[in-house]
């Protein structure tokens, strides 16, 4: 059982980040930069996918930082009815509104990719990693 919840938790790490660092796309109007800017505090939920491909539903946090012009850093609390998880993230601005980089879970030593893509008020990001993935939906 400790083994199958440890699984689950480094597993549960891999998915549950939805960290990220972007910035607005240079010269855009003010009303779309402000839409598409990662910064601030996101919150939702979204669905996990084991190793094993057993699902588990979440919710999560997440805080992103802008670092330089095009990134960000984000901080995430995800929690499970199994486990509580928190992660790091960074992320670049790939085109238009949608950014791409990596994770990490330092609980269970995990890493893995993470693509946003923002519309307006709302996130949806698709993380892999850990032999796991997992797609939220987050909103401001």
């Amino acid at each position: 059982m400790q083994n199958l919840r440890s699984l689950k938790s480094a597993t549960f790490a891999t998915g549950a980040i939805v960290a990220l660092m972007f910035t607005t796309p240079f010269g855009a109007p003010a009303a779309q930069a402000q839409s598409n800017s990662l910064s601030g505090s996101w919150g939702g939920g979204g669905r996990i996918v084991f190793p094993s491909g057993e699902t588990e539903r979440a919710r999560c946090r997440a805080r992103f930082h802008a670092h330089g012009r095009h990134g960000y850093r984000m901080n995430a609390i995800c929690a499970t009815s199994s486990t509580r998880v928190e992660q790091t993230a960074q992320v670049r601005r790939v085109g238009g509104n949608t950014y791409r980089g990596d994770f990490f879970n330092e609980q269970h030593g995990i890493a893995g990719t993470i693509r946003i893509t923002v519309k307006g008020g709302r996130l949806s990001a698709l993380l892999r990693g850990g032999g796991g993935s997992a797609e939220f939906h987050l909103g401001r």
